[in-house]
């Protein structure tokens, strides 16, 4: 199995050896007459489903219709479910440490040192076993988890900011406004405890810096917080953990050797490699040093099990890559157990992100993103004349269409529903058309086919049509693929597409990334949607610039971070206090009839 070292300023080739961390699975048991002391209750956001829910906090969907019944039928942002409460909720893998916790929902008046006191736990444990905890997220009906642990038997640890001063030697051509720069610091602060800079900044002048740092105050036990400390740790600020060289580990499946069963996927997968590889040379040419390791996890986690051994592997910064499930739970407790985090580009359907602080899950849930056109849908078309078209075809976006109405009913927004008859259709747009509001034809049914049954019919009859009628389509991210055979009916039909992708073949950054592609690797893109090389292009420079900027821990800093993708946008939003991150970022594209041109709209 080979392992690639690249390095920024050189590239390497090595070899290396390879262990698995299986998931711990968590069956509790759950009385479902539960007083009033033995659930809690959990607020529901956009996008949630009872399934994600439950699993967030280790119990069954039977569990939650038990207590909710309403639930079986549907679920709405804002509404509050009860939740069982667990004397016991392990986290963590099997060969890490499990700790028990309690969830407990904000309620009002309450406050950090209020819940210190009410469960006699430390509140440096509360944050620790709530990564998102803050002033912003601290807030009446957010749900948290309490550790099972006393203050008492443990001592508490705070974070202070103090300032020292260090010796800095100035440089030949150095200025004051590179050196303040350089450590952060004001003009003014320099010249207070240097006088001499008045006089103007020499080479070989040795100064005094005042530099910022958070220490570790620990509190033995009888000697506990002060309320105004405890409550002002939310808001302390998080001291950025700096990288020089930013390790990164790459585990796809390139079967090099052993038999591929999908060598169309395997292609894929060596195309988001490459597309990593372009991300790292366009840092190089930014002065960031990366060291990028490669590895080939192939099926199954037979090889899995001795790359998670390397001790180089426990050293980086970030983990980008496994494709199966079963690989990315393994991983997801490796990252979890050495604090790395872990980008999981591909799959949009693993539950890890729900209670692993370090997941970021680029590819969007299709509950968040169903949840998130919605609400941009009726954003865009409120005040139009919605039709929801049935093609009468087999692959319905049901739940898209259900989290839609949803959300109509919500706004007050109404709508008509129509079933696609060949013979009677001009008729039945002419009942329900509107000439004073724009008729906005969302059809059931992303495929092709229900497409082909509509499009033309559609477009005779507003040619031939005695009235005037304003006409757009919405429609889903697969129609991007149809635009060779129906390019000319989405300009006509004045098309909005929502998508979490979406790559302007006009753009010069995607123009340039076509050409240094080919010139790398002397091909071109494989034609699939999205395709696999930018998206490891995309991946990499907002993971990479990340944590250049913002430390190891660049999670903190997440709203500071603007990278212009090419096909594939990113925002992070966590998913709950203690989990992981999920990207929610949408487009909406439009194949605008009046300028006949495509734009990309992004919703973050």
């Amino acid at each position: 199995m080979n392992r690639i070292h690249i390095y920024i300023f050189a590239f390497i080739l090595s070899f290396s050896s390879f262990k698995v961390y299986s998931q711990q699975s968590n069956r509790v048991i759950i009385n479902n007459n539960a007083s009033s002391d033995q659930i809690f209750y959990h607020t529901i956001e956009r996008g949630q489903t009872v399934y994600s829910i439950a699993t967030m906090y280790g119990v069954t969907v039977e569990d939650i219709y038990s207590l909710n019944p309403g639930s079986r039928e549907s679920i709405r942002a804002g509404e509050q479910l009860r939740i069982p409460q667990q004397d016991a909720a392990p986290s963590g893998g099997i060969d890490s440490p499990q700790e028990n916790y309690t969830f407990h929902t904000i309620q009002p008046q309450e406050t950090l040192y209020s819940l210190t006191i009410k469960y006699d736990v430390p509140a440096n444990r509360i944050l620790e076993a709530n990564p998102g905890l803050s002033v912003k997220t601290f807030t009446i009906g957010k749900t948290i988890r309490i550790p099972a642990v006393s203050i008492a038997t443990l001592p508490t640890t705070e974070y202070q900011t103090v300032t020292k001063t260090i010796e800095y030697t100035v440089a030949r051509r150095e200025t004051m406004y590179s050196i303040t720069r350089r450590f952060n610091v004001s003009s003014a602060e320099l010249l207070e405890l240097n006088p001499q800079l008045k006089d103007g900044v020499k080479a070989g002048m040795v100064l005094q810096i005042p530099v910022r740092t958070e220490e570790r105050v620990t509190q033995t036990p009888g000697t506990p917080l002060r309320e105004r400390d405890v409550n002002a740790l939310l808001s302390a600020p998080k001291q950025i953990n700096r990288v020089n060289m930013i390790k990164v580990a790459l585990l796809l499946p390139f079967m090099t050797e052993e038999a591929d069963p999908n060598p169309n996927a395997t292609a894929r997968f060596i195309e988001y490699y490459e597309g990593i590889l372009l991300a790292v040379d366009s840092l190089r040419n930014m002065g960031v040093s990366i060291e990028l390791s490669v590895y080939d996890t192939g099926n199954g986690t037979g090889k899995l099990n001795n790359i998670l051994q390397q001790q180089e592997l426990r050293e980086a910064n970030l983990i980008i890559g496994a494709v199966q499930n079963e690989q990315i739970g393994p991983v997801s407790n490796f990252a979890q157990e050495h604090n790395i985090k872990y980008v999981i580009p591909f799959t949009s359907r693993n539950d890890d992100v729900l209670s692993n602080a370090n997941i970021f899950q680029v590819n969007t849930p299709q509950s968040y993103l169903y949840s998130k056109a919605a609400q941009i849908g009726c954003e865009l078309f409120r005040e139009s004349n919605i039709i929801l078209l049935d093609t009468e075809d087999r692959e319905n976006k049901t739940e898209f269409i259900e989290a839609f109405k949803t959300e109509m009913q919500q706004r007050n927004i109404s709508w008509q529903e129509l079933t696609y008859q060949a013979a009677t259709f001009p008729t039945d747009l002419e009942r329900i058309f509107n000439q004073d509001k724009r008729n906005v034809i969302v059809p059931l049914s992303g495929s092709l086919d229900a497409l082909n049954k509509f499009r033309s019919p559609l477009r005779t009859f507003l040619d031939t049509s005695e009235e005037v009628y304003t006409v757009s389509l919405f429609g889903y991210p697969e129609w991007q693929t149809y635009t060779r055979e129906c390019l000319e009916d989405f300009y006509a039909l004045d098309t909005y597409i929502y998508s979490n992708f979406y790559a302007d073949n006009m753009a010069n950054n995607l123009a340039d990334f076509y050409t240094k592609y080919k010139t790398w690797f002397s091909k071109t893109l494989i034609n699939t949607f999205p395709k696999y090389g930018v998206l490891g292009f995309d991946t990499g420079m907002y993971f990479f610039t990340a944590v250049q900027k913002y430390g190891s821990n660049f999670e903190n800093n997440l709203d500071k971070i603007n990278y212009r993708s090419i096909q594939t946008g990113f925002d992070f939003q966590r998913v709950n206090n203690w989990g992981g991150f999920i990207n929610t970022n949408l487009f909406i594209v439009h194949y605008d009839k009046a300028s006949f041109t495509v734009n990309r709209s992004e919703f973050k």
